[in-house]
């Protein structure tokens, strides 16, 4: 792993220039769990992988070395003392546990944050528009609610683990290509949890936690975009030991309205305009969200001419301004079947047209454009 030119962190930690430090966090700790010792006994490079990945935390993390580094990288880095040195760990247990105790997220038998939960809510268009209180159902993880989390069978005791004598955790000494390593792991009877329930919970198995139905109403704000998502803090999995619960994404999916097609905050209809109508103009309705507009088709209408009703789009999602517009392309309907009488009145019609009639001001370029962009 070691080089002459050091990696750049952003690259090693797989995010962005512009990544805030709670996402630089994040992306650190999910490396790291994948190189811990636990689970990376098989890999020789385990512990420079992880080094290297601990020194791109310890420049993105801190503010005055992350500007040195986007300034003048490495090598400002140095000169400045600025440099990460982990040469005094004596193995990769010692720098994970400078990092986090002993185990990340509580070491084991600590408090563990539950995981997130994703689901997935499909909303009509006009909720979108106006919002909604949607009803969702879900299986998450919960405190068991016969043993209320403590995985014991109510009224048994619970007594400290012999094993690992209530520590939770146990040293295994291994042998790697850097040489002996003393490793801390979970103890095996106890889990981490330094305590033992006599009599298990039956209805949890002694885990203190069961997966359960849930079922909620989640509130869809007016103007949410399909593929965004509602964060609802501290409404997923249920935490260990103590921990607190983890989150629930709610990914809305706006389902497909046969009337209009969505361009952003706009609308786009197509309104059927009779060619007759189109030449001589009227008046038409046409669908939008809450019900029937009136549109005004001007004399001389082309076809996949664009009529723009303002404001009657959607709303935009936390803006001040006006909504999105309602943009209604005109499709110029030519008669099929005519009858005699139909026939010689459209004839009598065509002989009297003349060139100012069927002259137009757009280019060829520009009929082409505008037939293609339709």
């Amino acid at each position: 792993m070691s080089s002459t030119v050091p990696r750049d962190p952003y690259e090693v930690l797989g995010v962005t220039r512009d990544a805030d430090e709670s996402t630089i966090k994040k992306a650190f700790r999910k490396l790291a769990r994948e190189l811990h010792p636990d689970v990376n006994s098989h890999d020789p490079q385990a512990e420079e992988k992880f080094k290297e990945a601990a020194e791109a935390y310890e420049i993105l993390n801190d503010a005055e070395r992350r500007a040195t580094y986007d300034r003048h990288g490495h090598e400002g880095l140095r000169s400045g003392g600025m440099g990460p040195n982990f040469d005094g760990f004596g193995s990769i247990t010692d720098l994970f546990d400078a990092f986090f105790g002993g185990g990340g997220r509580g070491g084991p038998g600590g408090p563990a944050q539950g995981d997130d939960v994703g689901i997935q809510a499909d909303i009509t268009l006009a909720q979108a528009a106006h919002g909604a209180r949607v009803p969702l159902s879900f299986e998450a993880i919960e405190l068991c609610g016969t043993c209320n989390g403590n995985g014991a069978e109510p009224g048994t005791p619970i007594t400290t683990c012999e094993r690992c004598g209530g520590a939770g955790r146990l040293q295994a000494v291994s042998r790697t290509p850097f040489g002996q390593v003393v490793r801390t792991v979970a103890c095996d009877v106890c889990h981490g949890d330094g305590k033992v329930a006599e009599s298990p919970c039956a209805t949890c198995e002694g885990r203190g936690r069961e997966v359960r139905r849930r079922d909620l109403e989640v509130d869809i704000p007016a103007g949410i975009a399909d593929g965004q998502r509602i964060r609802l803090s501290g409404r997923g999995h249920a935490g260990e030991s103590g921990g607190p619960p983890g989150d629930l994404y709610v990914l809305v999916h706006v389902l497909a309205d046969e009337r209009f097609l969505l361009d952003g905050d706009d609308l786009i209809t197509v309104m059927d305009v009779p060619a007759p109508l189109a030449a001589i103009g009227a008046t038409l309705s046409v669908p939008t969200i809450d019900g029937e507009t009136e549109v005004e088709v001007p004399a001389g209408s082309q076809p996949g001419a664009v009529l723009t009703q303002r404001g009657l789009g959607m709303p935009g999602l936390r803006r001040s301004g006006r909504a999105g517009d309602l943009k209604v392309v005109v499709n110029v309907q030519i008669p099929r079947k005519l009858s005699k009488e139909q026939r010689r009145l459209y004839q009598q019609l065509s002989d009297s047209m003349t060139e100012d009639n069927l002259r137009s001001d757009e280019g060829m370029v520009s009929k082409l454009k505008r037939l293609f962009h339709q």
